[in-house]
């Protein structure tokens, strides 16, 4: 089985976000649905989720950069995000592994 959370991201927007409505951002797995995703946040941290909101990122029309070598199409990297939101009350500490 593949690992569904890859990392929790933090961003400024995403630490205001855990502090005022208890939302905690993470990158997971692209083949992670909403379901998994709920079932490893509770078993990693022991909270209870209340919802789950993702995203998908990248891929998409490459960028065209002209170079001494000539035209270099690139695409930007794939990642899917998730938004985790934490029951009232509860809390993840994203920094004591730091």
């Amino acid at each position: 089985m593949y690992t569904i959370i890859k990392k929790p991201l933090i961003t400024e927007k995403a630490t205001m976000d855990s502090e005022m409505n208890n939302r905690f951002t993470f990158v997971v797995d692209h083949k992670a649905n909403k379901i998994e995703i709920k079932k490893a946040v509770e078993n990693m941290y022991g909270v209870t989720v209340e919802a789950v909101r993702t995203m998908n990122y990248g891929g998409g029309k490459p960028s065209v950069k002209f170079t001494n070598k000539g035209i270099v199409e690139q695409r930007s990297s794939k990642f899917k995000k998730a938004i985790v939101t934490v029951a009232e009350g509860e809390t993840i500490d994203l920094f004591t592994n730091v």
